[in-house]
């Protein structure tokens, strides 16, 4: 969801020194898919300096090996559920990343106080034996033996997990994110929103011939080049179950200058595998093997339901045929896939309060957004209320307000309506 709009950029430049061996870290991998970086040890992890010259020289024979590897493809969804392909546990604690503002979920932990840390079952909910022998959190039911399932709405995938209620699942949440190498930036139960601090996934790191004689000596000094950020949403149905979703925010050094010795961050595209991929990774702590969990995320059952637009005057809302819990959902994942940060929401009241940015770069290549703001339309600026809010027993209507709760009759808040109405058809 985390977009940026103009990108700022966290600039580093090189040490003067000249490296010796003790200074050289080699991390040769520079494909297409992802890009990894090598930096002179220094005590800042996100200060080191850019690829030497020295080192790209003694990197050549490994370069060469991995570039054919980079060469070969990017990683299918299958790629990114094997077990080796995610590893944050190992990855040394980043300092403070000064990233845009709009890069970053709104910090409400401090509104909220989590609930205390429970027993591994899950506070009061009791386990239950699936079929296949499993000792499940979700209950299982004849349509979900698993006690549990996964829906799909375009790119995005959400668990449901039968029977449970958010506050049964969340300690279980907590120790998951925590157990898998993050810290937990915004902790707030009463809003269902989890987010982790930014991380490194190790496991982009290629295992070459250097790493493996020389590198392991000094492998706090390798760097991927990029950083990882997570937001869990809970979400309680009208019929006593939960969804959850993830969502991933995206950094990635650039290096900059002739000399290459520079380097910035920017924003990048959320990856869609490696959300599954968690989503997996949740469901083998909720219980499930894990060819149980990737059986489920294969297996995804479509969750979309027609979306209609009702014209009122000179403004616009939008019905979707299904009910609230649901609707509420679907919205929230939609503005994930558009350039508006959620800062908050109030499911009480049906509200998401959002503002604009600029950082979602699939939107901008398939030229989605731009379809409703043109290079040479404004910007907003200001914060926006979209409201879901019940209209009948399966029928919800999604509308830009006004702080009054009146219809927001704006170019702009029309503009997200429309945006809304493509991203949920």
């Amino acid at each position: 969801m985390h977009r940026t709009a103009p990108p700022q950029v966290i600039e580093r430049h090189a040490a003067s020194h000249q490296p010796s061996l003790a200074d050289l870290v080699i991390d040769p991998v520079l494909g297409i898919c992802s890009r990894q970086r090598a930096f002179s040890i220094t005590k800042d992890p996100m200060k080191r300096s850019a690829l030497s010259t020295h080192a790209t020289r003694l990197s050549a024979l490994s370069l060469g090996l991995a570039t054919v590897v980079a060469l070969s493809g990017c990683d299918t969804l299958n790629d990114w559920l094997a077990p080796d392909r995610v590893n944050y546990k190992a990855a040394e604690t980043a300092p403070a990343l000064t990233v845009p503002s709009d890069l970053s979920t709104a910090d409400i932990s401090q509104r909220y106080a989590a609930p205390p840390k429970v027993n591994s079952l899950g506070g009061g909910a009791q386990r239950a034996l699936t079929p296949a022998g499993n000792a499940t959190l979700g209950v299982p039911t004849a349509q979900d033996p698993y006690g549990m399932h996964v829906e799909s709405d375009g790119d995005r995938r959400f668990l449901v997990v039968d029977g449970r209620t958010p506050d049964q699942i969340w300690p279980q949440l907590q120790e998951f994110w925590t157990d898998n190498g993050f810290t937990l930036k915004t902790d707030a139960p009463a809003t269902g929103i989890m987010t982790t601090d930014w991380a490194e996934n190790r496991a982009n790191i290629p295992d070459d011939w250097f790493r493996k004689s020389i590198g392991k000596l000094v492998d706090f000094a390798y760097s991927s080049g990029t950083r990882d950020m997570f937001r869990t949403q809970v979400d309680r149905t009208a019929n006593g179950s939960t969804d959850i979703s993830v969502t991933h925010s995206a950094m990635e050094e650039v290096l900059t200058g002739q000399d290459k010795t520079s380097s910035r961050w920017e924003a990048r595209p959320r990856n869609p595998a490696l959300e599954a991929a968690f989503l997996a990774k949740i469901m083998e702590k909720f219980g499930l093997t894990d060819a149980q969990a990737k059986q489920l995320i294969t297996e995804a059952r479509p969750a979309g339901a027609k979306v209609a637009v009702e014209q009122s005057g000179s403004s616009s809302t939008l019905d979707i045929a299904e009910p609230f819990d649901r609707a509420w959902l679907r919205v929230g994942l939609a503005l994930d896939r558009t350039n508006f940060t959620v800062d908050n929401r109030d499911r009480e009241k049906g509200l998401y309060y959002v503002h604009y940015s600029d950082s979602m770069q699939e939107l901008k290549k398939d030229g989605l957004f731009s379809k409703f703001f043109s290079s040479n339309t404004p910007k907003p600026t200001r914060q926006f209320l979209v409201n879901v809010r019940p209209k009948a027993d399966s029928l919800t209507q999604v509308a830009v307000v006004d702080a009054n709760g009146q219809l927001d009759s704006s170019t702009d808040a029309q503009r997200i309506v429309s945006l809304l109405h493509a991203q949920l058809n």
